[in-house]
Order: structure tokens, then sequence, then C-alpha cells
């Protein structure tokens, strides 16, 4: 994954430019005043701070459907340009006017940068780092900051400190990050699939997953385009043909199911499995009792869909039991058979069927993206070769358990498809292929198909049984016609002319979306009136009123180098904290950081409250405010920092997620602006405790809101949270409703 890597590395700098930016603001701010005269103009002062939210503020209203129609990248080249303009002009800035103006166009590259970097790392990185990669702009951002505060410190020695050239600084850094935009970052591949162009997208695949075979993220990457279209849940028993019926029961051909792996040529066989497993009881009660449900599990108001995500990482294959990419169906590779979907005995064209190692059917055309009729996946071996399969397979994990497979999509998921015939209105039977997410519930079992449990080892190489709940809908690949040519798997017709004509109003009324949107616009609308940027902005005004410069008066420091030397160290502390979150983010979760990081920010506010309104001496008073800040701000970069953006990047589906991202951004600057323009106008009129107070009961709203209405998403394929989000929404609204007509 050395690839997602590097890109991720690079696309986080842009977070650095922001963290950069905002230190720089805090440290010089104390120096504008004073040339300007806004001493006695508060208003004034909060609006050359807020002027750069504004503008992210103005340019987030419309940067998600502008990234949806012309690309990801040419959105972060904009930033890049735009923090370069910006630093030039604070270079300059003669007057109060100029300086707002430059301001401003800082607040189109950070909207940018903000709204566009999570979704871009999201689109690019594995689900099983997808949380880590996610968490580095919060680590950039925050040496941003520290390197920032270190060079205003540095300057802040000085005589006569210049804040034009701590400002304009800003436009050396930016320049690095032009050209990683320019020369490095590739554009995300969801985004090109969606658009058709599929050899782009999987050259891109390519290069970020190290590996030439890429099929079954590509097949993934198109049915994403399409979610939550007449969903049911299954549960099967999967394995080899000829061995999955049990000696003491026969099992007729019409139980049996053949499905197609993301390779042409490659299926197997499962059987409806009989009772359900945690997975599907759960789906199957939202389906029954919609919000009802909510007092089977005895916590009131807690909305289903976190009980639904909850019961899939429950399933999942833990430590005791190895690597979780490596312990779902790791012998597939002996299960492969070739058959068509309406004869099983009906072999592979060998002369029109694409032999092992060809590249995929669309570039045999050329590089050309208009030949979207043909076959999206690969063939890897015909029937011929199948015990050569057993063979080649069986190696298939490599280096520390990781599947190099095809087969799976990430998180323990794999995609498939079945054959399915209905009888149409003319009395005609109609076939189509039907979409699987398959979700491993039970351990691989013995030959002849009984589930053995195997707690604290590892799947047995010999095992070929597996019990799997799935999620089945109608698929974004279909093609009547192509079906009619005879192809093996879903080989069909790319659906994105049919994704843009469809209504972005009705896609985003969609019960999944609409759930997901109240997800995310709570938990950023929550993130900001916690106060973080209020506090990150006016750290340093903030210490020196709390009397920090007593810790440091026998250094010969003044208050202002002080108060912003405090603040470097805090950022700088900021560091290893956000380091441990990158570790737990995909190993405990989002909601785990969440619910455990929130309560110490209270805890953290509530000292802070206390230091301010009881005497407890001045020595005393600044040591419990640095620790108290510092504890406030390293918690904060553990959870409540990062999460909200990574969750927004995850739980919307990728026809809308550029426009539903820009909402919940737009969300997410307006409280930032209401929290920075309204604080020193508060410290003015309630003071640090009043401030820390509200900030307090924010930070109590907000584990509420997180333990009842947001639910886990690690490791899980977005594709995948957003068919949960939307099967679990739709389900709870007609369990709502048949509630309401009982």
């Amino acid at each position: 994954m050395d690839g997602a890597v590097l890109i991720a590395i690079a696309a986080a700098i842009g977070n650095l430019l922001q963290g950069w930016d905002n230190a720089t603001i805090a440290g010089a701010v104390i120096y504008i005043k004073r040339e300007f005269k806004l001493e006695a103009e508060p208003t004034i002062e909060g609006l050359i701070v807020a002027m750069s939210l504004i503008g992210a503020t103005l340019i987030t209203t419309f940067s998600g459907a502008v990234s949806d129609w012309c690309g990801r990248r040419p959105m972060l080249i904009l930033s890049s340009v735009l923090y370069f303009v910006s630093g030039l002009v604070m270079l300059w800035s003669p007057n109060v006017y100029i300086l707002l103006i430059s301001r401003l166009i800082d607040g189109f590259g950070v909207g940018l940068a903000v709204t566009l970097i999570p979704i871009y790392i999201s689109e690019t990185a594995p689900p099983e780092i997808r949380g880590q990669l996610n968490t580095l702009p919060q680590f950039t951002g925050s040496g941003g900051m520290f390197l920032s505060y270190c060079m205003v410190f540095g300057m802040s020695l000085m005589v006569n400190p210049n804040w034009r050239v701590m400002l304009g600084v800003l436009s050396i850094p930016s320049l690095v990050f032009l050209s990683l935009t320019v020369f490095f970052l590739p554009e995300s591949p969801r985004w090109l699939v969606s658009k058709g162009r599929m050899v782009e997208a999987k050259k891109v695949l390519q290069r970020l997953r190290g590996r030439e075979d890429v099929s079954g993220e590509m097949a993934l990457l198109v049915e994403g385009l399409g979610v939550g279209i007449d969903t049911s849940i299954e549960e099967y028993i999967i394995g080899p043909a000829n061995e999955i019926i049990d000696d003491q029961e026969q099992i007729t051909d019409n139980e049996q199911i053949t499905l197609y792996g993301p390779e042409e040529g490659l299926s197997w066989v499962a059987r409806p499995a009989k009772g359900q497993s945690v997975l599907g009881s759960v789906l199957s009660a939202v389906s029954r009792h919609g919000s009802s449900l909510e007092n089977q599990g005895n916590i009131p108001l807690m909305d289903p869909l976190v009980t639904l995500f909850g019961s899939v990482h429950q399933k999942l294959p833990g430590q005791e039991m190895g690597s979780m990419r490596s312990t779902l169906f790791p012998n597939f590779g002996s299960m492969f058979s070739v058959a068509d979907p309406r004869s099983k005995t009906e072999q592979w064209d060998e002369e029109t069927g694409q032999r092992e190692g060809d590249d995929y059917a669309f570039d045999a055309a050329g590089d050309s993206d208009d030949n979207l009729e043909s076959p999206l996946l690969s063939r890897q071996a015909t029937a011929m070769e199948g015990k050569d399969i057993t063979r080649k397979n069986g190696s298939l994990i490599q280096g520390h358990g990781e599947a190099v497979s095809s087969m799976g999509i990430g998180g323990g998921w794999q995609l498939a498809w079945k054959w399915s015939e209905r009888e149409g209105v003319d009395g005609k039977k109609e076939g189509g292929f039907k979409r699987i997410y398959l979700h491993q519930e039970g351990v691989p079992g013995s030959m002849r198909g009984s589930l053995v449990s195997l707690p604290g080892q590892e799947a047995p190489v010999e095992a070929e049984f597996i019990q799997a709940a799935a999620l089945v809908s109608q698929p974004a690949l279909y093609s009547k016609e192509l079906v009619e040519q005879h192809y093996v798997g879903p080989a069909m017709v790319h659906p994105s002319e049919a994704a843009v004509k469809a209504s972005l109003w009705a896609d985003l009324l969609e019960p999944g979306v609409k759930q997901a949107l109240i997800v995310g616009v709570g938990i950023e609308l929550l993130q900001q009136f916690s106060g973080i940027n209020g506090v990150l902005y006016y750290t340093p005004q903030i210490l020196e009123q709390a009397g920090v410069e007593v810790l440091l008066k026998n250094l010969g420091i003044g208050s202002d180098s002080a108060s912003i030397l405090i603040s470097a160290l805090t950022s700088l502390l900021m560091l290893p904290s956000i380091a441990v979150a990158m570790r737990l983010m995909d190993m405990s979760g989002r909601r785990f950081l969440l619910l455990t990081t929130i309560p110490i920010l209270i805890f953290s506010l509530l000292v802070l409250i206390i230091s301010n309104i009881v005497e407890l001496g001045t020595v005393v008073h600044a040591i419990l405010s640095t620790v108290s800040v510092i504890a406030y701000f390293c918690c904060f970069v553990m959870g409540f920092g990062p999460i909200p953006n990574i969750l927004c990047s995850e739980i919307f589906p990728t026809r809308v997620r550029g426009i539903c991202i820009a909402i919940c951004a737009l969300v997410f600057w307006i409280g930032d602006i209401i929290v920075t323009y309204s604080l020193p106008v508060m410290l003015n009129s309630i003071g640090l405790a009043g401030v820390f107070g509200i900030y307090a009961i924010v930070c109590a709203i907000a584990f509420i809101f997180v333990f009842l209405r947001v639910p886990e998403t690690k490791g899980m394929p977005l594709e995948v949270i957003t068919e949960f989000f939307a099967v679990g929404a739709k389900q709870k609204q007609q369990g709502q409703q048949s509630s309401a007509a009982g």
C-alpha cells in the first residue's frame, strides 16, 4: 500500500498549510492590533481572523458540486494557487482593507483543502488503513501549527516584529503543495469511474495498490454508483461444487446458487443457510420493527443503524484469528469453477474469451474510454485450468497474511453477483444479475459443510465452507443486451450516463442519504460549537489572560513571546496524540475514540472554569490553565478533531459525495465563523469561565449525539457503508410506517 500512503501524505500537505495559517494569524494578530490600533475594536479584530473563514464558507457552497463535475485534483491545484497568491498579498498589505482581502483569498484555499482532501484520501485509500491515512491531515495540520508558532516566536523576539513577513511566508510551503498536486497526485479513481474513464481509473488503482490485478476493486467502484435498490438479506453456506451437500440432506439444483466473482470465468456455489446470523437478525429486526428496535436494545432513542453497524464489527475476524484481510474466504482459490449463468455445463468460449494474463477487455480496443460496452472485468482462467487454479491460488496469501487476490474488496467483505430470472409483463422470463456484498458470519468448516469453531486458531488450509450473510440488490452493472451475447459473469454497460441523468435532489432525498446527512451535519456542527477553533485562534491571548507569563518570567521572555511559546509547545504535544489516534483509528474505531475522548474534553473545560472562578493564586492559576488547554487540545486531535471529516468522507454515495460533504463543510465553516467572531466579544462580556462553560455543555451534548446516532465505520469499504445506510434507513422507514398503520 506504499502508493496509497505516499499519495495521502502528499495530499495532507494542504492541511499543513491550513495549520500554518491558523497559527500564524493567532500570533500575528497581537501585532496587527497594535499597528492598526484595534485594541478598542474587537469587532475588526475578529473580522481579520474570521475573514479567512468567510472565504472558506463562500467557496464551500459550490466546491462539492464543482469537484463532482471536474474532479478532485483540479480543485486541489486551485487550492494551492490560492494559498500562494494570498501569501504574497498578505506580505504586501499596506492597510487593513488589503489585509482583509488577502485573508479572504486565503480562506478560498483553506475551504477547498479542508473540504476535498478527506474526500480524496478516502477515495484512494484501502479500507483497512483508510482511517489511519485520513488522520494524516490532522497530523500535518498540527505540524504546520508547530512550525508556524516556532517561526512567529522567533520573530517575536526581534525589536520590531514584522507581522507581514509572518503571514507572507505562507507562499513558500504553498509552492511545495502546488508542485505535488500538479506533478504527483493522480485523479481519484472513484471519480474517474463515475465519469466512465475506466482505463485511467484502472491505471491509478494499479499505482495505488502496487499490483496489476485490480479487477475486484474496479467492479466495486462501478457498483458504488448504484446504492440500495431492492435490497434483501440472505444467508449462504458457500463452498465448491459437488461438495457443499451434506450427507444427511439432499439439496435440489434449484436450491443451489452460482455466485460469480469479480473476475470473469470464476464462480463458486452457495446454498441458502438455515437460521440467521447476528448480522442477518439485526437487519431483519430493523426491517420488521423499525424504531421499536431501540427498545429491544434497552437503550432509548438509539438509532438502529448504530446497532446494525456494531453487529458487523462484532462478527469481523478478530486478532485472535489472524489478519482481518486473510481470514475471510482464505481458500476461495480452491472453489473456483467456470459456468455460464444459464448452463452449468457450458464451457468458456476459448476463441472469444480472454486468456489468462490478458488485460481488461476494454483495453484491447486501445486506451479509449468510449468502449464502455466491453466486459468490465478480466478473466484469469478457464474451466480446463481449474485444477491448476487450486495450486496457483493456494499461494495467494503472501507476506504478512495479506491476500493479493482481487476477490476481496477490503475489510472482510467480498463482492459477487448471482444470476436470477423473473417473469416479465409479457409472460416471458427475463434474466439479470444481482449484486451481493458477502460478509463472513461463521469460521471455515470441514469438507462436509459442517461449521466448526476455531477459537484462537488460524483458519486451516483445507477449510472450504463458509457461512456468510449477504446484502443482495440490483447491480449498477446491468445490460440486457450484453446478457444476450452470452458473456460469462457481470460483463455490463458502465452506468455513468444513467447516474448523470439522475436528479440531484432525488438523490439527496433518498432515506439513506438523508440519514447520513443528519449524522454528518450534526457532528460537524457540534465539533465547531465545542469551541476548538475559538480556543485555537486565541490561545496566546487566553494564556496571556491566564497569567502564563509568570511561568517564564525567569527566562526574561515578555508576555507576547511567552504566550506564543506556550502555544508552540502545545502544538508539539498534540503530535504524539495524533500519532496514537492514527494507530487506533482502524483498530478501536472512530466511535470508540469519540466516546473516550469527549469526556476528557468536558473535564478539561471544567478545570478551566474552576481555575478562573476560584482564587487559586497566580502560579496555580497559570499552571492549571496551561495543563487544561494542553489536555483539551491533545484529546481533541485524537477524536473530535479528525473524525467528523473522516466520517463525512465515508458515509455518502459516490454520485453525491461531493455535494453532501460540501453541505457538511458549509455547516462546519458557518459554525467556525460564529465561534471565532463571537469569542473576543464573549471574552469581554462573560469572561473565560463563561466561554468554557458553554463549550462544556456543547461537548456533553456531542457525547450523547455520538452515543445514540453515530455508527462505527472502521474497515468497511465505502460502497458497503453507503449500502448499509441506504438499507437500514429504508427498512427503518418502512417499519415505522407499518407501526403507524397498525
